[in-house]
């Protein structure tokens, strides 16, 4: 068993344009980098906890879910608030204060929400009517509870409103540590472009709040921060392609191997390939367009030999998944468990790079910690142990991780 290509797991060299794989076999060191393209500035979640700017082309490795750090690979979005750290008025507001406020985040300012004895809110972006927005924000409660998004003026804490409507769909918190969360509401805008921001009615509950980090953006999930001063921001979409070559993969047999997690099960195709630069031959592992599925597929001289999907619980946690193939002998593993298989399928051939996407096209967006490319055909056994979630060193980390 050779393992010829390894990416991450904790391992991880970045610089402009590029982030590295490798091939280490008998302490021979062998660079198999991707090339990484995504031109603008984007945030990620260091090793310390904070929230920092990374420059264009840099690639984003996220310590927010993982200890030893996770690829972030994200579609182009813009943050429509025109002051996301906001220090002053630049649009309506009423019955809220500007607060100097350490947020152990690498935020420095907030706004102050009091109670429900008054209606209190803060607008500050435009948006066009009658589209879906995602709006979310860092919030701490003055009580040190966890937040309640409402989604109408008589429902939790506060609310979002998104062109004149509040409601739509309040998404699960993410928790940052210290008692701070990011929330986030999913909903259509209405005609009132400007009115567009967060809101506490009278009928809401009397808890008061801090809020930073203001972001709405166009889609169906909020996305990584994206700081904005004065105007709107985009973060481009980013891209990592090419590691490899035709001596790292076997065309007769081999195993794929990913530890990754969705951004969203939002309904579209994520995919990773080994190909031969061409959709002709290829072996393609990935999420699909229905809900929690992943996808399967192989092709040998432009015929599809295998296309299988896999529903699982939740393709937004972190799962470990192998494709195997081999002369009329292909099978997914996933989290321990062999959950497809396919007798009969005939092998690619001039297989030599792998990327995240589908030759150039449905591109993998997601969080990978890890990526390895095996040359044979692992035994049944080997692949559960590959695959197998979780160990006892992985279990600690994450139980630690869960409590902080």
């Amino acid at each position: 068993m050779a393992q010829k290509l390894k990416f991450g797991n904790g391992t991880w060299a970045n610089k402009e344009g590029s982030t590295l794989a490798y091939n280490d076999e008998g302490n021979n060191y062998k660079p198999l980098p991707f090339s990484f393209e995504r031109d603008s500035i984007a945030t990620r979640v260091n090793k310390e906890g904070l929230i920092e700017v990374v420059g264009n082309d840099i690639p984003r490795i996220d310590y927010k879910d993982s200890a030893d750090g996770v690829l972030l690979l994200e579609p182009s979005r813009s943050n429509l608030f025109l002051n996301s750290e906001p220090t002053s008025n630049e649009n309506a507001s009423g019955g809220i204060t500007y607060e100097s406020f350490n947020w152990f985040l690498g935020f420095s300012n907030c706004i102050k929400f009091g109670d429900d004895s008054s209606l209190r809110f803060r607008y500050g972006a435009t948006v066009s009517a009658t589209t879906q927005h995602t709006i979310s924000a860092f919030v701490i409660m003055d009580d040190l509870s966890e937040p309640l998004v409402g989604v109408s003026s008589v429902t939790g804490d506060f609310a979002f409103v998104c062109g004149g409507v509040t409601g739509g769909v309040a998404n699960e918190n993410i928790y940052y540590g210290n008692n701070i969360y990011r929330v986030s509401t999913t909903l259509t805008s209405g005609a009132n472009a400007n009115n567009s921001g967060i809101i506490k009615y009278t009928s809401q509950s009397s808890k008061g709040f801090r809020v930073v980090g203001l972001q709405i953006e166009q889609g169906s999930y909020a996305t990584s921060y994206i700081p904005t001063s004065s105007s709107s921001v985009q973060r481009a979409a980013e891209t990592a392609n090419g590691s490899g070559n035709s001596e790292v993969f076997n065309d007769s047999e081999g195993v794929l191997f990913a530890d990754i997690s969705a951004l969203a099960d939002d309904g579209s195709y994520r995919l990773t390939s080994i190909s031969d630069g061409t959709a002709s031959n290829r072996i393609t592992l990935g999420y699909d367009n229905s809900s929690n599925r992943f996808l399967i597929q192989l092709s040998s001289n432009g015929s599809t030999q295998v296309n299988s999907t896999f529903t699982t619980s939740d393709i937004k946690q972190k799962n470990k998944v192998s494709i195997k193939y081999k002369q009329n002998d292909v099978s997914l593993w996933v989290n321990g468990f062999e959950v497809l298989t396919d007798t009969s399928a005939t092998m690619p051939s001039g297989l030599s790079e792998f990327n995240f996407n589908y030759t150039d096209a449905l591109p993998f967006y997601g969080k990978t910690k890890e990526i390895g490319y095996y040359d044979t055909a692992l035994t049944d056994a080997e692949l559960e142990t590959l695959t197998s979630y979780l160990s006892l060193s992985e279990l600690v980390t994450e139980l630690n991780l869960n409590t902080l």
